[in-house]
Parts: structure tokens; C-alpha cells; sequence
């Protein structure tokens, strides 16, 4: 019997970009998936193909109560954790509530994979966590100050997984997202992420907002790369590989106005007056990285990471995902 024949995984914040995506995809390994939400930022149509699925089972509940952590543990072998409140935006507007969420939360899962004898806890890390370090390109065990309150809670949640390890004997890994986007992430709201605002923006004829002179650079990541990152993490055999933190990223940087071009030359194809269409540029925003570049040799190495969509690529399969469902 192979691995995901006998092997249940929860993955929090299922009912976001990311954890969506990957109940999908271990859903269709063969895995039983459990999904906890609290449906703060995610959404149920994220999760409307595979409801019905008889492996998949979502618990409504909230990771900063430590009983629901504890109920949705209980019996799984693996967690990826994604539940958070993300952006560096809105931290910085309420620090208070993304610190509960963050890093009480994330605690608050810790001990209930400790208490449940998870076998490995892989949680998603940031980019953000790097800070004010300028060398490029970004290399693990390298960072800086921090330079907003969601890039401390993310900062924090590695010390605590490293505690954990080191303590109580619980495997974990950390994944440091760079910039993620693709299918199912959300155009709408004050702290959507870029790729989608702008798509969103542009098949509107309206001119995205780009904040600063457009070349601040980014290590835009697609989807199915970060999915690969997770498994790999989740199911290395590799003593070295484990209870350590990994860029996950392509390995590439591209200009915020590098990007607004690519994505009018993709969404043309379907309204050639998109192509037409300028952006606007706005102040700098406080907290925001100028460059960001990972190396992913440690992921290469470690666990064989090989990302199979370069940002193009990804935006191609974006823009195509994003005609269809929101036009």
C-alpha cells in the first residue's frame, strides 16, 4: 500500500489560495485531506469541486482556539499549515489581530501536532522574513531585520517549529513563499495580491496601480510549483531535509512593470485592447521589499526540487484560469 493510500493529511486554511490548490491535488493522490477554516479570507467556492469527495472532510473552525486545532489533529498523519492572515499591508494597519492569528495560532497548532504525534508539520514560511537584507540572491540562513509586524510573525513561527523540533521531537519544515500566485487567488479586496488586482484591472480596461517607479523586483511564483514544494516536504525520507525552513520560489526576478507587460500581452489575445491599457504609479509602500531573488539550491539539493513553470509560464496558465471564471 503506498503512502497516500493509508495517509490522512490537514491542511489548514483549505479554503484559501494555496490550501485549496492543495486539497485538490493530494485529493487526487489519493490522500484523505481534512480541511480547517475559519472562512476569515478563504472562500467555499474554493473548495465547491471536491465537497462531495468521499476522502475530504472540512472542520469550520478557528486555529487561534487551540480545541479546534486539537479536533481537526486528531488522527493525521501529516499537516501542511497555511492558515494566516496575510499581507504586509494589513498588518501594519492591525498588528494585533494578525499576531493572534500568526504566531498564537500557529502555537496553538504546534502543540496539537505535538500532542496528536503528527509525523511531520510542514508550515508555510515567507519571503518576508528576510527583511532589510540586500544580498541577492536570498539564501537561507541569511536574513535581516524584519520590516513589517507580518514579517516578525513569520519570522517567529520558524523559531517556534525549530523549538518544537528540538524539544518535543516534532519533524517540521517551513516553506518561504515568494510571491505565489495563480488559479483561485483572489482579485477582490483591500489586500489582494498583485497578479490577480492587476488581471483583474486590466480585463476591466482600467489602469493598474503600481506603488513606487516599477522596478521594484519580485521572485513571482507559480502554484503547481509551490504543490510540488509541499510534497516533497512532506514526504522526504531524507533525514537531512527535515526541521530546517526552504525557499520556495523559481528562482527568478521579474520588475512589477516586466509584469504588467507580460500580463497585457497574454490578456490581448482575448481583448486586444488591453494592450492599450497604462498603469498609474503611486508612492512606495511602507514595509515592501525593494528586490527579492531566491536561491533554491537548498530545495534542489535537500529535496530534489525541480520547479516546472517559470513566471510566464505561470501567468500564461493564470490569465487563461482567470478569462474563464471571472469574465
Amino acid at each position: 500500500m503506498d503512502l497516500a493510500m493509508k495517509s490522512t493529511i490537514l491542511i489548514t486554511g483549505g479554503a484559501g489560495f494555496i490550501g485549496s490548490n492543495l486539497c485538490d491535488y493530494f485529493l487526487s493522490k489519493g490522500y484523505t485531506v481534512r480541511c480547517l477554516d475559519n472562512f476569515a479570507t478563504g472562500h467555499r467556492h474554493n473548495l465547491k469541486d471536491f465537497m462531495d469527495h468521499p476522502n475530504f472532510r472540512l472542520i469550520e473552525g478557528d486555529i487561534r482556539n487551540l480545541a479546534d486545532c486539537q479536533q481537526a489533529a486528531a488522527g493525521v498523519d501529516y499537516v501542511l499549515h497555511q492558515a494566516a492572515l496575510g499581507s504586509v499591508p494589513r498588518s501594519l494597519i492591525d498588528p494585533i489581530t494578525s499576531n493572534e492569528v500568526n504566531v498564537s495560532g500557529f502555537l496553538n497548532m504546534l502543540v496539537a501536532c505535538r500532542d496528536a504525534k503528527v509525523k511531520r508539520f510542514v508550515y508555510a514560511a515567507s519571503s518576508s522574513t528576510y527583511g532589510d537584507s540586500v544580498g541577492l540572491p536570498k539564501v537561507e540562513d541569511v536574513i535581516g531585520k524584519p520590516l513589517s509586524p507580518y514579517a516578525i510573525t513569520k519570522y517567529v513561527n520558524e523559531l517556534y517549529a525549530d523549538i518544537f523540533s528540538r524539544t518535543y521531537g516534532l519533524e517540521t519544515i517551513g516553506l518561504r513563499y515568494f510571491n505565489v500566485f495563480g488559479r483561485k487567488q483572489d482579485p477582490k479586496g483591500a489586500y489582494a495580491a498583485v497578479i490577480p488586482k492587476f488581471v483583474m484591472q486590466l480585463m476591466q480596461l482600467e489602469s493598474p496601480l503600481i506603488h513606487g517607479d516599477g522596478n521594484y523586483s519580485r521572485d513571482f511564483t507559480y502554484i503547481d510549483n509551490v504543490i510540488q514544494m509541499n510534497e516533497l516536504a512532506m514526504t522526504t525520507t531524507n533525514p537531512e531535509a527535515v526541521n530546517t525552513v526552504y525557499n520556495t520560489a523559481y528562482g527568478d526576478r521579474n520588475t512589477l512593470n516586466n509584469l504588467v507587460d507580460f500580463l497585457k500581452g497574454f490578456l490581448s489575445v482575448y481583448d486586444e485592447r488591453i494592450a492599450n491599457v497604462t498603469p498609474e504609479y503611486g508612492p512606495n509602500r511602507a514595509g515592501d521589499i525593494p528586490h527579492s531573488l531566491a536561491s533554491i539550491d537548498k530545495a534542489k539539493t535537500l529535496l530534489g526540487y525541480d520547479p516546472q513553470f517559470s513566471m510566464q509560464e505561470g501567468l500564461k496558465e493564470a490569465v487563461d484560469w482567470y478569462w474563464e471564471n471571472l469574465k
